[in-house]
């Protein structure tokens, strides 16, 4: 009795597990089309993710603070850890991208980076020697084969060797992203870090924009997307309590209850996800390859699953 009783709670944990992965995946994936809205509105790349991710760290502030309340040398003790995670997991990752993307073609810089599953695989595997089971490397590469079809990356490769030394960055920095958030379990709050890591990556990007390293120029005017216009202010506020507070959060929550691994693999859901967005926001429906590419995803992820519950 005990066996099943422990056996279903391992089932209820994954479970719950995936859905918040999802729901991380789903919220993230929404941030590229409002994003693009706005960027046709006038704004830069870096003030569209630093205003996104300081609207998620104000968002999720009141709740952090009050989870905290008597306990702040846990807050304290997990200082480095949230220094971190918005050095490298939040700005580190952001600052990356835009370098890579500034030299090379759009499509390979996202295939390079979404191969963060990859490094997680690898990272636990020689760090941890927590070796990956057969499925779990199968539904991985179907996941990946899927990715390479929704993003299609070619016309045009890679147009020099920095592009990919920082898309390379921005994959390792994607993989920090869940290896930090599996860190401190029980004790730290969810909340915690993703407040306080938007917080510094925000204020990093700011820095970065000022001493010009990225571009950080924004308007007020109206943002258009494919049916309706509306305020600034209605996609920014979007982009910062669903896209960044709820999609850091339930990352997070994700990254806990089922482990690094399973997490990051689920998050290539994201891409497939971003194509529906983009079709009801911007009206660029998706193509059939596209299509095929997020079947292979949603396949690849169910095979990870069923790998990792046999780990388990």
């Amino acid at each position: 009795m005990a066996v099943t009783t422990s056996d279903r709670a391992v089932r209820q944990r994954v479970r719950s597990g995936v859905v918040c992965a999802v729901v991380s995946a789903s919220s993230f994936a929404a941030s590229g089309p409002l994003a693009r809205g706005v960027l046709d509105a006038g704004w830069s790349s870096a003030a569209v993710v630093s205003v996104r991710v300081l609207v998620g760290a104000v968002a999720l502030a009141p709740i952090a603070v009050r989870q905290l309340r008597g306990y702040w040398r846990m807050l304290r003790r997990n200082a480095s850890l949230i220094s971190a995670y918005g050095l490298i997991a939040v700005a580190g990752t952001q600052l990356a991208y835009f370098n890579a993307v500034a030299r090379m073609n759009v499509g390979v810089a996202l295939l390079i980076q979404f191969a963060s599953p990859i490094a997680v695989v690898a990272w636990l595997w020689l760090r941890h020697r927590q070796r990956p089971g057969v499925a779990t490397l199968v539904g991985g590469t179907i996941g990946l084969a899927g990715l390479v079809l929704v993003i299609d990356p070619h016309p045009g490769l890679a147009t020099s060797w920095s592009g990919i030394a920082w898309a390379l960055l921005s994959m390792a920095g994607g993989a920090a992203y869940f290896l930090l958030s599996a860190r401190a379990g029980g004790t730290l709050p969810g909340t915690v870090p993703a407040a306080g890591g938007l917080l510094v990556g925000g204020l990093i990007l700011l820095v970065a924009g000022a001493i010009g390293v990225v571009p950080l120029h924004a308007t007020t005017g109206p943002v258009v997307f494919q049916n309706f216009t509306t305020s600034w202010w209605v996609p920014v506020l979007v982009l910062g309590t669903v896209t960044a507070a709820l999609a850091y959060v339930s990352g997070i929550a994700a990254t806990r209850l089922i482990g690094s691994r399973l997490a990051s693999f689920t998050a290539l859901l994201e891409v497939p996800a971003a194509l529906a967005f983009i079709w009801v926001l911007l009206g660029e429906a998706p193509r059939v390859i596209q299509l095929l590419g997020g079947a292979l995803i949603l396949a690849g992820v169910v095979v990870v699953r069923r790998g990792e519950n046999g780990d388990h």
